[in-house]
């Protein structure tokens, strides 16, 4: 065994002719830092022209997830001062995304438990995205004032009709049966089964990986008919109004849940989704999702979100505005605009 980089957050290292990288901070459900972006990104380097390395597989310490998202601690003390910081680790962080979507031998990875907005980033578009009936899957950042990242909206919105609309801005939690349709996982193991994993790639590569039944049933197949119904169009606030014209209890919650979290992050995502539906693809939806999170640094919702859901915990955050019919479309207009010297700036 070689050890490509490996850190107190991050191991990643040679295990025959896999390359393995486990995320590695199993208190924070191994949420990422700038230190664990740049040894993930620098294993990769070393592998991609590694003829001894053949496949890639990502997962992470400890029994709670593979990662719950970024280090929103470094993000929200960025929005109260220095933006650079939060700026520079989203900036390495898609650059990482790419990497990962472009690595050129087969990517698994092992999506058991929580994989939330950076973990579907680095996760989303592996060759083998495999989850379990542990999996809880999510974009949850409407929660917080900020819209989804990390090029999710581009996997969004290639999900069945409107399944994806509804994933993103009610920030649900999906279990396996529903990230397998909406497209965000293709293969289903129980969690006892994930160790198996290792042996069965070094046996006999991406065939040896076996499928382990039905996982448990999910939601959305059932709720396809109402959701694609209320979320046509480009409109938040008539989306609101239809939902809560229904009778299924599940609709009625998600009018709530709409009404509840940031208005301007519910316009902005899904000017995002629709933005990614008419230009697909992982690179045009990191560029806007830079524009869209440099903007989202100077906005007070932000910082309202995180202190109100996980520093005070009060979960009575003050949006501003805050109603939907009060969020402007040239307020949306303006978290897209480019960013000029500051832009994303992606390799060929």
């Amino acid at each position: 065994m070689t050890v490509a980089r490996t850190s107190e957050q991050l191991n990643a290292r040679r295990e025959g002719q896999l390359g393995r990288i486990t995320l590695n901070r199993p208190s924070s459900i191994n949420a990422l830092t700038l230190e664990m972006i740049r040894a993930a990104t620098d294993a990769l380097r070393a592998w991609w022209d590694d003829p001894s390395v053949e496949f890639l597989v990502l997962d992470g310490a400890g029994d709670r997830g593979l990662c719950a998202g970024g280090d929103l601690t470094v993000v929200r003390d960025s929005a109260l001062g220095d933006q650079d910081a939060a700026a520079q680790l989203w900036r390495e962080e898609y650059l990482l995304d790419l990497l990962m979507a472009r690595f050129p031998k087969p990517v698994v990875a092992l999506m058991d438990g929580v994989v939330m907005g950076g973990g579907l980033g680095l996760a989303g578009r592996a060759d083998v995205r495999i989850v379990t009936e542990r999996s809880r899957v999510a974009m949850p950042e409407v929660l917080i004032g900020l819209a989804p990242d990390v090029g999710s909206c581009d996997l969004l919105a290639r999900a069945p009709g409107e399944l994806g609309t509804h994933v993103a801005l009610t920030s649900m939690h999906i279990g396996a049966a529903d990230a397998l349709l909406c497209g965000l996982a293709n293969l289903y193991m129980t969690s006892a089964e994930l160790a198996g994993v290792f042996a069965s790639l070094q046996r006999a590569g991406l065939e040896g990986l076996p499928a382990s039944g039905s996982p448990p049933a999910g939601e959305l197949a059932e709720a396809r008919g109402w959701i694609d119904e209320c979320y046509a169009g480009d409109d938040p606030v008539e989306i609101v109004r239809r939902l809560s014209a229904r009778s299924e209890p599940s609709a009625l919650a998600a009018s709530r849940r709409l009404e509840s979290v940031s208005p301007t992050a519910v316009a902005v995502t899904l000017r995002a989704l629709r933005a990614a539906a008419d230009e697909p693809g992982l690179g045009p939806c990191l560029v806007r999702d830079y524009r869209v999170i440099r903007r989202f640094l100077r906005h007070p919702d932000l910082v309202e979100g995180i202190t109100a859901g996980l520093v005070d915990r009060t979960h009575t955050p003050r949006w501003s505005p805050p109603r939907l019919a009060d969020v402007r479309g040239e307020d949306v207009d303006a978290f897209f605009a480019p960013l000029g010297p500051d832009e994303l700036r992606l390799p060929d």
